[in-house]
């Protein structure tokens, strides 16, 4: 006879509840993960799990090998594109676990709670064209013969352009793989980017403006410019917007792109040549043939120098101009071979230096202001006679006094003093 188990041995009411506990535990091992067994749901976390552990794995067997190949060929874009795809490439063994768990979830098909295969697709997409994105700036580095011809800025907005291009596409992409309608969404983008644009009239002026300059190549990054009134630097930027130029104290100026599109702009980084325009004083008392032997001297010398340019690619003067307050002047007109700022100074300061020794040897000078007055004799100043006084002759007391100093009726001295 076989002993009743233990369950058998509890009461009704004990073992009813008992199996009502067990009916839900089940219920709840078999349904509560997404409607799916707790199981499957372990198992394809674990295959998730495993998966990105593998990428660690997966990029030391194969991207490492595939740099080894590609560190033996002479070209870099190879490089350069296993660099950009490195990210997307270690998104493989991912999409691989996501694709199993899929299956092992039963995520397949109309009925599914989660579309699995959705899921793996929109991976799929993130990948591709995470790639794509990634690609642009290596597969740019294949224009670089031609950056002469086609502006580097250009081709810098036109890989901007192209990543923000497949950002669009592949969200558009993922949305479609959920089955979510793509021309809806365009078109509310379309009027909200009507209402955008109505707002925003100066940044799409802004950027056709800055696009008419890389065209027309009115200057580059690194180009010395001058907006009269505004700035003048070294551009080192032209974005979508504005034009950074770096001043020469350091100090960066963001001009909006219409501006200098509608403005004269001077670029001196395309000097052919860089001039000197000086007017020299010499001293009056200099004769017409100092004044010659100062004039050829100093021409003679310049048209002589190897790093000044010569007639007839350039203008060259040096000629007595003008008198001036106090100076006889002379015109000196010339350029140097040279536009670079530092090479200039240094070739003007042999020129000062000729000339100086020019103008001592000619035995005058440099004349430097000055003012001479003119000193006359003065106006004749009037000067009133002199008073005599007049004594009465009623007064015996006072004409006893100026006979007895031997003085007359006026006063004076008998011996004329």
């Amino acid at each position: 006879m076989t002993a009743p188990s233990v369950a058998e041995q509890l009461p009704e009411p004990v073992r009813a509840s008992v199996n009502d506990l067990v009916d839900i535990v089940q219920t709840v091992w078999d349904t509560s993960f997404l409607g799916l067994s707790v199981g499957a749901g372990l198992a394809a976390l674990g295959v998730i799990v495993i998966a990105f552990l593998f990428r660690g794995l997966f990029s030391a067997l194969i991207i490492n090998r595939v740099r080894t190949a590609t560190e033996k060929t002479e070209t870099q874009l190879d490089d350069k594109l296993l660099d950009a795809l490195y990210g997307p490439i270690k998104l493989i063994p991912v999409i691989i676990g996501v694709y199993i768990a899929v299956n092992i979830l039963g995520l397949r098909g109309e009925n599914a709670a989660i579309s699995g295969d959705s899921l793996v697709q929109t991976l799929v997409i993130v990948a591709l064209f995470w790639g794509l994105r990634n690609a642009v700036d290596p597969v740019a580095h294949l224009f670089k013969p031609l950056r002469r011809s086609l502006n580097p800025v250009m081709i810098d907005w036109l890989s901007k352009a192209l990543k923000i291009l497949f950002v669009i596409i592949g969200v558009a992409a993922a949305l479609s793989a959920w089955g979510i309608p793509v021309a809806p969404v365009i078109g509310g983008l379309g009027l909200l980017g009507v209402a955008v644009g109505l707002g925003a009239q100066d940044l799409f002026k802004n950027l056709i403006a800055g696009i008419l300059i890389l065209t027309e190549k009115r200057f580059v990054p690194g180009e010395w410019i001058k907006v009269d009134g505004v700035v003048e630097g070294t551009v080192e930027q032209i974005n979508f917007r504005s034009t950074l130029v770096r001043r020469f104290d350091k100090g960066p100026v963001y001009v909006p792109n219409a501006f200098l599109s509608d403005k004269a702009v001077t670029n001196f980084s395309r000097m052919t040549h860089r001039r000197i325009s000086w007017v020299i004083g010499v001293e009056y008392k200099t004769t017409t043939d100092q004044l010659a032997y100062i004039r050829d001297e100093v021409l003679d010398w310049v048209l002589n120098h190897p790093e000044f340019a010569k007639p007839p690619e350039v203008s060259t003067f040096m000629h007595v101009d003008k008198f001036g307050p106090s100076s006889i002047d002379f015109f000196l007109y010339c350029f140097t071979t040279t536009t670079n700022w530092g090479e200039w100074l240094r070739i003007k300061e042999e020129l000062a230096f000729a000339i100086k020794r020019i103008v001592e040897e000619a035995g005058t000078g440099f004349a430097f202001p000055s003012t001479t007055i003119y000193m006359d004799d003065g106006a004749e100043v009037f000067v009133p006679p002199k008073v005599k006084k007049h004594i009465p002759h009623d007064d015996p007391e006072k004409q006893n006094r100026q006979i007895a100093r031997g003085e007359n009726h006026d006063g004076e001295s008998g011996d004329g003093r």
